[in-house]
């Protein structure tokens, strides 16, 4: 029998997607529009909380483990663009939500390259099985 791996609700990964593109366009914004009163700080953390509201809400349900862990640590990642919301009000120095930003975006790409080939590797090996 071929196991299948739920995807999160369709609203979670909505959340999720509007959630990191806020976040993206937070750091932009000083940058490109020079736009120096603020308003990049709320849209970055308002990107931030909506991005883990769908990460805690659209979680891995399944049994596998190494999913579960993967799905987890994408949780964190968003946890990670949360600190960095903090530290870009409360921060003394600019490179504490940035290294915070950058810690969070480094574990958003392993985990988008890992979840795939972890969901593959389990419908083949179940499909082998189930052949025999």
């Amino acid at each position: 029998m071929k196991k299948t791996v739920k995807n999160p609700p369709k609203w979670a990964t909505y959340c999720i997607t509007a959630g990191l593109l806020a976040v993206a366009a937070g750091i932009m914004m000083p940058l490109l529009l020079g736009l120096g009163n603020g308003t990049y700080k709320w849209v970055y953390a308002a990107g931030a909380l909506v991005s883990l509201a769908g990460r805690v809400a659209g979680g891995y349900r399944g049994s596998e483990v190494r999913l579960k862990r993967l799905y987890r640590m994408e949780a964190w990642s968003s946890v990670m663009f949360c600190a960095g919301a903090f530290f870009l009000f409360y921060g003394t120095a600019p490179r504490d939500w940035i290294a915070f930003t950058l810690a969070g975006g480094l574990i958003i790409v392993f985990t988008s390259w890992r979840i795939p080939r972890e969901i593959n590797k389990l419908q083949r090996n179940e499909g082998g099985k189930a052949n025999k």
